[in-house]
C-alpha cells in the first residue's frame, strides 16, 4: 500500500465532541456534612385558617463524634459515577482508561469481558458509565445498548452481568448545517449524533462520492429520530426520516418510507429508490490510497505488477461492510491477501475484501449477508505496509474497477403505493423545505 497522501477533500478522520466529564466529588464535603448534623434549621409555613394548639415539648440532644478514623472511613467508602461516550475505533481498555479506572483493574476487567463487549456493543456514540472509588477501583460498569443497559456488577473478585431494559421515547428532531472541513465536523457543529453522518453517507452514497465530491459550502438538513430514555439521555442511534444534501449546487433529497410489508428504504420525492445494488465503498469513511491499475509498483515486492482492486486507507479496527446482499463464499487466510472474505452476489458478481484484522462475530462460509452488514475489520494481515482494505470486484471471473462499476437502482414506488407514499412523506418534504429556507435566511 502506498503511503497515504492527504487529499483536498475530507478524509475519514473522525471529529467527535466528547462532553465534559464531571470532576470527582470532594470527599471533605462529606466530612463537612458530618460536622453540620448537630445543627438543623427548619422553616414551616402555616395557613391562616389552621387551628393551632399548645403541644408539650421536650428537648432531644444527639451527639456526633467525628474522629480521624470516621473521616477516613467516610472518604474510603465514597464512590461516584463517571461517564463517557464510545469513540470510533475504541477498545474497552481505552474507554476504562478515560474513565480513570485503576490500570490493573481495567486490564483484568477487559481480559474477562472484552469478548462479550465486542464491536457490536461498543458502537461510536454509545454511553458508558462506571462507578469507582477514590482509588479508581471499579465496582459497576454500564454500557448502553439500543433498548437496554448491559450492567456489570462486582461480585467478590469477579463481575456478574445483567441486562436492564430502558423505556425509550422516540423524539423527532430537525437540524441543518454547512460543510467547512468535513462531514463529521459539520455534523458535530450542528449538534447531530455521530451515527447520523454515517447514515447520511449511506443514504446518498449512490449519488454523492463522500470521499471526493464534498466541497466547502455544501449544505445539509436532517430530520431524524432521537431515542431518549426516562432520564432524558439519548440511548441509541436514531433513524434519519428525511434528509437534503446540497452538493456543488445540486439538491439531493431522501424520504424514508415503510411499505405495507414492513420493508423500509429511502426514496426521492418522485418515488425513485435511492438504494443501489452495491455500495459505492465497503467503508463508511476512508480515502483511496491506491487505485485500480494494470501496472503498479508493489510496496512490498518492489516490482511492477497489476493492482486489480482498490485500496482504502483506514485505521485498524474500522468496520468493513458487505457491498451488497450475498452469500459468503470464503472466509480465511489466502496468500498475500492475509485474512480475506469473498462474497458471491447475483449476476455472477463476487466481491473480495483483503488484509483484514479479523472477521465479524458469527461470520462463516455459507451464511447470507445483507448490504451494509459488518463482515470484518480493517487490518494489515498478509503483505501490507499499513492498515487498509484491499477491495476487488469480479464480474464473470474478470477483474473490474469498483469505482467504474455502475450499480443498478432498486425498483421505485409502484403505482398502487403512490397515494400511501405521498401521505406518509409529504409532511417530511414540507419540513425539509422549511429547514432549507430557514438556513438560507440565516446565511443571508
Amino acid at each position: 500500500m502506498h503511503s497515504p497522501v492527504e487529499p483536498s477533500e475530507p478524509s475519514g478522520e473522525r471529529h467527535f465532541m466528547v462532553p465534559m466529564r464531571p470532576s470527582r466529588p470532594n470527599p471533605w464535603l462529606f466530612v463537612g456534612a458530618l460536622f453540620g448534623m448537630g445543627a438543623v434549621v427548619g422553616a414551616f409555613a402555616v395557613a391562616p385558617s389552621t387551628v393551632t394548639e399548645q403541644v408539650a415539648q421536650r428537648s432531644v440532644t444527639a451527639s456526633v463524634i467525628v474522629t480521624p478514623q470516621t473521616v477516613a472511613a467516610a472518604v474510603s467508602d465514597a464512590t461516584f459515577w463517571r461517564e463517557d461516550r464510545v469513540l470510533r475505533g475504541d477498545t474497552l481498555a481505552a474507554i476504562l482508561a478515560r474513565l480513570d479506572v485503576d490500570e490493573a483493574r481495567a486490564k483484568a476487567f477487559a481480559a474477562a469481558h472484552g469478548a462479550s463487549l465486542g464491536r457490536r456493543q461498543l458502537l461510536p456514540g454509545r454511553t458508558v458509565k462506571a462507578r469507582i472509588d477514590r482509588d479508581g477501583q471499579l465496582s459497576e460498569l454500564r454500557v448502553m445498548g439500543n433498548t437496554e443497559w448491559t450492567v456489570f456488577t462486582e461480585d467478590g473478585a469477579a463481575f456478574t452481568s445483567t441486562r436492564q431494559p430502558v423505556t425509550v421515547e422516540r423524539r423527532t428532531l430537525m437540524k441543518s448545517g454547512m460543510i467547512e472541513t468535513s462531514l463529521f465536523a459539520a455534523m458535530d457543529a450542528a449538534g447531530l449524533p455521530d451515527t447520523s453522518a454515517v447514515q447520511l453517507a449511506d443514504i446518498f452514497g449512490g449519488e454523492i462520492d463522500f470521499h471526493r465530491d464534498l466541497r466547502r459550502g455544501d449544505r445539509f438538513s436532517v430530520i431524524y429520530e432521537s431515542p431518549t430514555g426516562a432520564d432524558g439521555e439519548v440511548v441509541g442511534p436514531g433513524r434519519i426520516l428525511a434528509a437534503e444534501f446540497v452538493n456543488q449546487g445540486r439538491v439531493h433529497q431522501a424520504l424514508y418510507f415503510d411499505d405495507p410489508s414492513g420493508h423500509g428504504s429511502y426514496f426521492t420525492p418522485d418515488g425513485h429508490n435511492l438504494r443501489r445494488s452495491f455500495l459505492r465503498s465497503p467503508l463508511e469513511f476512508s480515502r483511496v490510497t491506491s487505485g485500480f491499475s494494470t501496472a503498479r509498483l508493489h510496496p512490498v515486492l518492489g516490482t511492477w505488477i497489476a493492482h486489480k482492486g482498490i485500496d482504502y486507507g483506514a485505521p485498524t479496527g474500522t468496520r468493513i461492510r458487505s457491498a451488497a446482499d450475498g452469500i459468503v463464499e470464503f472466509a480465511g487466510r489466502k496468500n498475500g491477501y492475509g485474512n480475506v472474505i469473498v462474497i458471491r452476489h447475483g449476476g455472477n458478481i463476487e466481491t473480495l475484501y483483503g488484509h483484514m484484522a479479523g472477521f465479524a462475530p458469527g461470520l462463516r462460509i455459507g451464511i447470507h449477508v445483507e448490504q451494509g452488514d459488518p463482515i470484518g475489520y480493517v487490518g494489515m494481515s498478509g503483505m501490507a505496509t499499513g492498515p487498509h482494505l484491499h477491495y476487488e470486484f469480479h464480474v464473470n471471473g474478470a477483474y473490474v474497477d469498483p469505482l467504474r462499476h455502475v450499480a443498478a437502482a432498486t425498483p421505485p414506488i409502484g403505482v398502487q403505493l403512490r397515494p400511501v407514499f405521498a401521505r406518509s412523506t409529504d409532511p417530511l418534504l414540507a419540513d425539509l423545505h422549511r429547514l432549507r429556507n430557514t438556513r438560507l435566511a440565516v446565511l443571508e
